[in-house]
């Protein structure tokens, strides 16, 4: 696997939205093109969070009214990017130590490109990886 590169797996184009959106109108584009998760960009088109659909199930939750409530204040942190050239070995690695299932692929001038999920990852590994005998 280190020489198949992140590029090569990972979905793109990525739907993103911004921190100011409405907590429900972003439940809503989820629901619509059938995601697990939105990036959320800013003015420069790079990562600043993300919002997943466990971060819903809290909003849910907690009972928040969500007549005023934006993406930013219920969206994660991208503290951990990574590139097209990064090998996917590196990525799943930093995925499994960070405990995340989501991680954004940037450029330097672009911002963001697509995403590594581990959907993508188990997606690589059954069309390549032959089952073990049981």
């Amino acid at each position: 696997m280190e020489d198949i590169f992140v590029g090569r797996i990972m979905s793109s184009p990525v739907a993103t939205t911004q921190p100011e959106t409405p907590i429900q109108e972003a439940a809503q584009t989820m629901l619509d093109q059938s995601i697990n998760s939105l990036i959320i960009v800013g003015e420069d088109g790079h990562p600043e969070g993300i919002l997943t659909s466990t971060d819903l199930v809290h909003v849910v939750a907690d009972q928040t009214p969500i007549d005023d409530s934006r993406v930013e204040e219920y969206m994660n942190q991208v503290d951990t990017v990574t590139t097209a050239n990064t090998s996917i070995q590196e990525a799943a690695d930093t995925m499994m130590a960070r405990g995340t299932h989501h991680l954004p692929v940037v450029e330097d001038e672009a911002g963001l490109i697509g995403i590594l999920t581990t959907t993508d990852l188990t997606a690589y590994l059954s069309d390549n990886w032959a089952p073990s005998p049981s």
